[in-house]
């Protein structure tokens, strides 16, 4: 298995491409298996009510939020705050928002 056909790490953002929240951006709060992750935005879907979705209907982005991925590794947990937090400042970055987006 090369990197490009791993998933993604806790704390990545990714884009939700298929689905009820297609378009909308969340964070990996953990890896079930190979084909599925757990995401949460911290508003809709909190990080006790973790969303499993299948890698194949995420788009990953190159940001990786540390703080989250700190947290998640020191205490098993997340605060929603953060996972807000993570996504705002994401955004605020140029490279994730493209134009027509």
């Amino acid at each position: 298995m090369n990197d490009a056909e791993s998933p993604p790490g806790v704390g990545r953002i990714v884009r939700i491409v298929q689905g009820r929240e297609t378009g909308n951006y969340a964070v990996v709060i953990g890896v079930v298996s190979e084909r599925f992750l757990l995401l949460a935005d911290g508003e809709k879907r909190k990080f006790d009510r973790a969303k499993k979705k299948n890698i194949s209907h995420v788009e990953v982005t190159p940001h990786v939020s540390n703080e989250v991925k700190r947290s998640i590794e020191e205490t098993g947990r997340v605060t929603n705050a953060k996972l807000r937090f993570a996504l705002s400042s994401a955004q605020e970055q140029p490279q994730l928002l493209k134009e027509g987006e």
